[in-house]
């Protein structure tokens, strides 16, 4: 009997966690129980001793492709809203004890974006682009996106990307705000252990008192919540719907 791999890798090395989304063939779209793991282990790197950086990263080519749209499509169908799993992976995010930095490479598509607005430090490939078609799906944006996004990247951009859809690429996303730091592919993972392990280094009760400062997490939660609870009634709606099965329809 083949073994089915781990949707979801989490090593640590020292002071680093590594969580890596790990479905390549799917271009790491999101499923409810990699939201499950991937929640608990952010949440549980402050417990971990030794802990003192997380590192997001997915595939060469593919960080995220968001969230799978067979699971929007049944939640469509259903009347229901976004999974309990995800809303308690956005609030997670949102409440992060532990600094967080990413290592985005090519594909960041929806959540694969809105996530990194939670995060302490970016790093991106040459070849990233990033997008979030919630609109053009009869959707909001989530993750507290509506709030974070305007805040790092001013309202034009903001809408630009969130509500008309307009992708950015590596450069883009750099002038934006959205990343620290733009590298060659094959350099980002590189890049983004360096940048985690000086983080890892700095002195951990005034790195923490600085990240309070810095971030809002109950601003973010009652946003989260918020998106959340029009993102069900968009789910619910022909609108959303008719957009699903037409992009459905593309890809077959």
């Amino acid at each position: 009997m083949t073994a089915v791999p781990e949707l979801v890798l989490v090593t640590d090395d020292g002071p680093i966690r590594t969580v890596r989304m790990n479905r390549a063939e799917k271009k790491n779209a999101l499923t409810v129980p990699m939201y499950e793991r991937m929640g608990a282990a952010i949440e549980g790197a402050a417990a971990a001793p030794g802990v003192r950086c997380v590192v997001i990263a997915g595939a060469p080519g593919a960080f995220c492709a968001g969230n799978d749209l067979q699971d929007f499509l049944a939640a469509s169908a259903n009347a229901e809203g976004l999974a309990p799993p995800l809303i308690r992976f956005l609030h997670i995010l949102a409440r992060a004890e532990t600094p967080l930095v990413a290592a985005v490479s090519g594909l960041a598509v929806g959540i694969g974006t809105t996530m990194l607005l939670h995060c302490d430090h970016v790093v991106a490939s040459s070849d990233a682009r990033f997008s979030t078609p919630f609109v053009q799906l009869g959707l909001v944006p989530e993750a507290a996106s509506s709030l974070l996004g305007p805040r790092r990247m001013g309202h034009a951009r903001a809408f630009a990307l969130l509500a008309m859809g307009r992708p950015l690429d590596a450069a883009g996303a750099l002038a934006a705000g959205l990343v620290n730091t733009v590298v060659a592919p094959a350099e980002v993972e590189a890049e983004a252990m360096k940048a985690a392990r000086e983080i890892a280094a700095l002195p951990v009760e005034a790195l923490a008192a600085t990240r309070a400062l810095l971030r809002s997490p109950d601003a973010a939660v009652k946003r989260i919540d918020e998106e959340a609870a029009e993102f069900k009634r968009r789910l619910a709606s022909p609108e959303a719907r008719a957009a699903f099965e037409a992009f459905l329809a593309r890809k077959k």
